[in-house]
């Protein structure tokens, strides 16, 4: 099975994508294999311009499709995620979400900003069609503090959190759904009334 994550940070390091980290050292416990895609790393020409045929565009693509479900990272600016994660949705077809499982997670300067995440990115997850979009989780930049040697460290405070919420992401993938069922012959249903 395979989770992408997605980080929607335009910077490096980035508080976001340090709670993104803590969400792949928990799957890593859980032996659930991941996959990164950094949004910052793509083309910047194909994100601004829309450009659906570029090479980058068209692999991170091919990467959402093959995921069976993704964690998306943002940090909140302005009450909503981040222009390079909206560029990026936006080069995604209408189903790109189909059937996919989605964890969002942000990071924002207060706590009055942690309705971003229903408010602003789980309509445009819903309309690129998510099967089941889990309860975020959302954390200021006090809980996702800039450590003396210069990385991120998530505070412990959000351990429950983060925990409960892959707990729901490998409880959600579950068995692969099936595509279908095996045509049964009429003279085989049974039915009673």
């Amino acid at each position: 099975m395979s989770v992408l994550l997605i980080a929607g940070s335009p910077s490096a390091p980035s508080r976001s994508s340090a709670l993104l980290e803590a969400v792949a050292h928990r799957l890593a416990q859980r032996r659930v294999g991941v996959q990164r895609l950094p949004v910052r790393e793509l083309e910047a020409q194909a994100l601004l311009h829309g450009d659906f045929g570029s090479a980058s565009a068209r692999q991170a693509v091919e990467r959402v499709a093959r995921a069976r479900a993704l964690v998306i990272a943002t940090p909140v600016y302005k009450a909503a995620y981040s222009g390079v994660l909206k560029a990026f949705l936006d080069l995604l077809p209408q189903t790109a979400l189909k059937g996919k499982t989605v964890l969002p997670l942000a990071t924002g300067g207060s706590p009055h900003h942690m309705l971003a995440l229903d408010y602003a990115l789980r309509p445009v997850l819903q309309a690129l069609a998510a099967r089941h979009i889990l309860p975020g989780v959302y954390a200021t930049d006090a809980q996702v503090a800039l450590a003396p040697e210069g990385a991120y460290q998530v505070h412990p405070d959000l351990a429950p959190r983060l925990d409960d919420a892959v707990d729901a992401l490998v409880e959600g993938l579950g068995p692969p759904l099936p595509h279908g069922f095996a045509a049964v012959p009429f003279a085989q249903v049974r039915c009673s009334v």
